[in-house]
């Protein structure tokens, strides 16, 4: 079972804020329950979660604001281990989907120790352990013999400098740290972006506030169709294990076709474009405004966006546009790029994530460098997993891990099965061969080389800055993930692991 450092503190002296396990996971979101998971049912039960905030939840404890749901089907977004009959639409709301963690948690039994941050990890050669120092009220420091990152991409907010907006009178907060305190009925409330929580929260907000919406780039979107799972439903799930079962495999098949379309198949991609412009046309009767919104790169360069009344609430008027980013601010009036200007009382920022370069990169500290300077030209790892330089790290959800046609759960079960036979077969410290690595990314490179991501026109947060590489979006299907991770068989490492693995 996971270990809970209460049984720890309660047998150590009071002044004793250290503890010894065989793997720290860090993070309690999707990725982190998922490993102690893997973990645990793979045969290591020596395993401590930690956790910087007071719950279990990553994202979905985070983000709640107005509105939130997830792009992927229900029932493809979970556990396989753990279906759940009683989603309530087919697209679950963000409270859902944090309480189906917690109660997957509490029936695996995965006790986390909240409120603990990690604030750095260095390898020591000597010991062939990982040094973790942490901030929390009960621990300061940890020794693991493996250290799994399962921080999450998308949890540090991506904050605009922009000339003025420190001064902003009213209230001002990006929309994963929603200050529900703050009254916005009937009032002026800008929103900053058009990304996939934009297009969310702004039909919510426009119900009762007076809403205008910096647009720096229109995104494809093309129909939801989400609808509330009925009664008798929910029931035939609960009542037939198959049939949830065939569900989900139908969903993942779906899911997988799209890749096609995504990932710059010219026929696929005409197809979807076509849908996404006769969404648009279909609910925005105002050519101009359609103009507007209407991208001028290829589809699939940014994520695909899924909404049935973002584009009514702009046709109807409830939703001013703004068709160009924000500039600056000059007390309550904003400036945007078009140089119109905009008296607002509030000021939402939809504004993304730090996503290529994680935070938690300039903490943890391998052989002879940091995550932060091996990553200088964006993140690498074989098997999007693990790292040269790094021995016993696990990364989840890291480099090229991320899909924009499929459910990322499935690649983290896969990460994390991955992560389970080798911490299981291995025999000794597993130092990834640089070559390894080296190969793995040229791989994706190549790969990515005549995609939209790369060739499509547009800025996204798939492909990272510094090298014009794409960090984080995985370029193939998920079966082809699959197979290439159950594939492996040690000889990644320079240390070989047992045979069986």
């Amino acid at each position: 079972m996971n270990r809970s450092l209460s049984e720890d503190a309660r047998s150590a002296p009071e002044t004793e804020r250290t503890t010894r396990v065989e793997v720290l996971v860090v993070g309690a979101g999707f990725a982190g329950i998922g490993a102690a998971m893997a973990l645990h049912r793979g045969g290591t039960d020596d395993v401590l979660v930690i956790e910087r905030a007071a719950s279990i939840g990553g994202t979905w404890r985070d983000n709640t604001y107005p509105g939130v749901a997830c792009d992927v089907p229900s029932h493809l977004y979970g556990f396989s281990a753990h279906p759940n009959p009683d989603w309530t639409h087919v697209y679950a709301r963000g409270s859902e989907i944090r309480s189906y963690l917690e109660q997957v948690a509490a029936r695996e039994g995965i006790r986390p120790e909240f409120d603990t941050a990690l604030v750095g990890a260095r390898w020591d050669d000597e010991s062939e352990t990982w040094r973790i120092r942490t901030a929390g009220p009960r621990l300061d420091e940890i020794e693991a013999d493996v250290l799994v990152l399962a921080c999450g991409r998308l949890t540090e907010p991506s904050i605009p400098d922009l000339p003025g907006l420190s001064s902003f009178p009213g209230p001002i907060f990006h929309s994963s740290r929603w200050d529900h305190s703050a009254d916005l009925s009937g009032r002026r409330v800008a929103v900053v972006g058009t990304g996939a929580s934009a297009v969310q929260l702004t039909p919510v907000l426009a119900e009762s506030a007076d809403v205008t919406l910096f647009q720096r780039t229109p995104a494809w979107i093309v129909p939801r169709g989400d609808r509330p799972y009925s009664a008798t439903e929910q029931t035939a799930f609960a009542g037939d294990p198959l049939l949830l079962e065939e569900l989900r495999d139908d969903l993942y098949l779906e899911g997988e076709a799209r890749h096609a379309s995504r990932s710059g198949d010219a026929q696929a991609a005409a197809e979807a474009r076509a849908v996404a412009l006769a969404h648009l046309e279909a609910q925005v009767p105002d050519a101009a405004l359609r103009r507007a919104l209407t991208p001028d790169y290829a589809f699939g360069c940014k994520r695909v966006l899924l909404s049935d009344d973002f584009y009514p609430a702009l046709a109807s008027g409830r939703v001013r546009l703004e068709a160009s980013a924000l500039a600056g601010a000059s007390g309550r009036t904003l400036v945007a790029a078009s140089g119109a200007r905009h008296e607002v009382d509030a000021l939402v920022l939809a504004t993304g994530f730090a996503s290529t370069r994680q935070p938690y990169a300039s903490l943890v500290t391998g052989e002879r460098d940091t995550l932060a300077d091996h990553w200088h030209r964006g993140m690498t790892a074989f098997a999007s997993t693990v790292v040269a330089g790094f021995p016993n790290l696990f990364v989840l959800d890291g480099p090229n891990a991320a899909l924009g046609h499929n459910s990322s759960v499935l690649m983290l079960e896969e990460q994390a099965a991955y992560l389970a036979r080798t911490v299981a077969g291995r025999d000794g410290v597993l130092r990834v061969d640089p070559a390894a690595e080296a190969e793995w990314t040229a791989e994706i490179d190549r790969a990515a080389a005549s995609t939209p991501w790369i060739t499509g026109g547009c800025r996204n947060w798939y492909v990272d800055d510094r090298s014009g590489r794409l960090t984080l979006l995985w370029p193939g299907t998920v079966d082809a993930f699959r197979q290439r991770l159950r594939n492996a068989d040690g000889s990644e490492f320079l240390q070989t692991v047992k045979e069986g693995m």
